[in-house]
């Protein structure tokens, strides 16, 4: 049986961090499902595995049957699914125990967290906020402690993420060390210590945007997604240290972690929240117009799914 106690239930703990078996959830700090005093319905959930609701740009032929077909965008996921409280023991306490516990964590907040689901060994996660909860107080509650909760989750970015985040860094190009002498057959031109290019593979069925952190010495910082042909660029200077951190989903650009410096990007830089990698394999390409040692491209992201 799971400890109550372990941890606050509105903590925003790390995606699946709390779960040990299949067919388990845990939303912020509280672990429901088997192993736990919260039972799953039998029904399951819904809006899981549901592709979301979307809008979408197409435009109807004036003159002619159909559509232009235009661009979709997928719509926030609601995610729904009734609970049971099962008290580990039969008192008084141990139902007011489990009730309160389940209160405490699905309160009427502002802020998103993970809600993450194991399914026959994988855990996909979105964010999300509590947007309905039903609690039965009847009989069975009254006199056994069990009750019965319908509860809804409202994620704003319908995808679901890989709980392990992926990284991977690259320094700037370098050159080769050249030829030595004197000359031996077959030649060797050496190898350079950095190209400037870093694969990112999306393994999921939606585009994902990722974290990039720029850090110098470097002048005007670019990076172009080859696979996709997008392109962010920033005319700025970064000292030894500094670090440029773009969010693409967020859209902000952040200097050291305080000041913005969105309005550094160059009028050949497509818009943050457009660079996006579509599943499959991204090959980033690090370009900045001047640098130094040291200078390097960090990313980080998570595999997505609808």
């Amino acid at each position: 049986m799971a400890d109550l106690t372990t941890t606050a239930y509105t903590d925003d703990v790390p995606p699946g961090s709390l779960i040990t078996r299949d067919g388990q959830m845990q939303w912020a700090g509280l672990l429901l499902g088997p192993g736990t005093p919260y039972e799953i319905g039998s029904d399951g959930l819904t809006g899981w595995e549901d592709l979301p609701d979307y809008d979408t740009t197409d435009a109807d032929h004036p003159t002619a049957h159909g559509a232009w077909p235009g661009a979709r965008y997928a719509k926030p996921r609601r995610v729904g699914g009734t609970l049971w409280t099962v008290p580990p023991s039969d008192d008084t306490a141990s139902y007011l125990s489990a009730t309160r516990a389940l209160r405490q964590a699905l309160l009427l907040g502002d802020q998103e967290r993970w809600l993450a689901v194991r399914l026959h060994g994988e855990i996909l996660a979105v964010r999300a906020r509590v947007s309905q909860r039903v609690l039965a107080t009847d009989r069975t509650y009254t006199t056994q402690g069990v009750a019965r909760a319908s509860v809804q989750w409202y994620a704003t970015d319908p995808r679901r993420y890989a709980v392990d985040e992926q990284a991977a860094v690259t320094g700037a190009p370098q050159p080769e060390s050249g030829l030595t002498w004197p000359l031996t057959w077959p030649l060797y031109w050496g190898q350079a210590d950095s190209t400037g290019d870093v694969n990112a593979d999306n393994t999921g069925s939606a585009p994902t945007h990722p974290v990039l952190t720029f850090t110098g010495p470097c002048a005007n910082p670019t990076v172009t997604d080859r696979t996709s042909g997008r392109r962010l660029r920033y005319e700025i200077e970064l000292a030894a240290g500094d670090e440029l951190v773009v969010d693409t989903a967020e859209g902000t650009v952040t200097l050291n972690a305080t000041a913005s410096r969105r309005h550094t990007a160059a009028a050949d830089s497509g818009p943050e929240e457009l660079f996006a990698f579509e599943p499959g394999q991204a090959q980033l390409a690090f370009r900045p117009d001047t640098y130094d040692t040291g200078a390097r491209l960090a990313v980080r992201w998570r595999s997505a799914e609808w």
